[in-house]
C-alpha cells in the first residue's frame, strides 16, 4: 500500500468482495479471530497489523467504498468525537455505536455481527448462511 509493506491475516473466498478490518491501537490482526469466520463466509477478509503510524488518517478521503465505523460508546477509552471525525473524513462513512467499550467484537460479538451484517447485506453479497 503506497510502497509500505503491511502484515495481515487473510481468510475467505479469493473471489469474494474485500473486507478490511483495522485493529485497536496495541492490538494485532489476531484480535479479530472470534468474528472473522462469520465475516469470511461471504467476504475476502484482510485483518491488518498496522504499525501505529497515524499517517493513513490523512488519506481517508481517498477511500471510495462505503465504510462502517463502529464506536464503543462512553465507556470506551477512545474519544467518541474522534470516531465521528474519522467517519466524517470518509466520503461514504457512517458510525454505529454499540455501548460496550472499545473492543466491541470481543465484548459483544453478537451485537457486532448484527451491526456489520446488514451493512454488508446492502451489497447483497453476505449473509449468515453464505
Amino acid at each position: 500500500m503506497g510502497g509500505i509493506r503491511l502484515a495481515y491475516q487473510l481468510s475467505g473466498p479469493p473471489d469474494a468482495p474485500p473486507l478490511v478490518l483495522l485493529q485497536a491501537l496495541g492490538e494485532g490482526a489476531a484480535d479479530w479471530r472470534e468474528v472473522t469466520p462469520v465475516l469470511a463466509r461471504g467476504r475476502r477478509v484482510y485483518a491488518l497489523d498496522l504499525r501505529g503510524d497515524p499517517a493513513w488518517l490523512e488519506r481517508l478521503g481517498e477511500i471510495t467504498a462505503r465504510t462502517l465505523v463502529l464506536a464503543g460508546g462512553p465507556s470506551s477509552h477512545v474519544a467518541q468525537e474522534g470516531i465521528a471525525e474519522l467517519a466524517g473524513r470518509l466520503p461514504d462513512g457512517r458510525v454505529v455505536t454499540i455501548p460496550v467499550g472499545h473492543l466491541i467484537h470481543h465484548a459483544a460479538p453478537g451485537e457486532f455481527l448484527a451491526a456489520v451484517s446488514p451493512f454488508l447485506l446492502a451489497d447483497g453479497e453476505f449473509g449468515p448462511g453464505s
